[in-house]
């Protein structure tokens, strides 16, 4: 399962997955994740993807410079 990190709340990671949030417990969720990671659930343990980062970083800067574009 593959999911974007929203926010943190409390005791929780709110974690985006297929247009959903859910609210995931602090402890299932690798330490070193932070807002706007795309993570992967392995052995239930939420870890980051840094290609799936690294990817999603590149489309927003390319909408970012598209809108801004003159």
């Amino acid at each position: 399962m593959k999911g974007i990190v929203d926010r943190f709340e409390g005791n929780y990671v709110v974690i985006e997955v297929d247009g959903q949030t859910k609210d995931v417990p602090r402890n299932e969720v690798d330490p070193d994740v932070k807002d706007g990671d795309v993570v992967i659930l392995v052995d239930g343990l939420w870890r980051k993807d840094p290609q799936g980062t690294k990817e999603r970083m590149e489309q927003i800067k390319k909408l970012m410079e598209d809108v801004w574009e003159d």
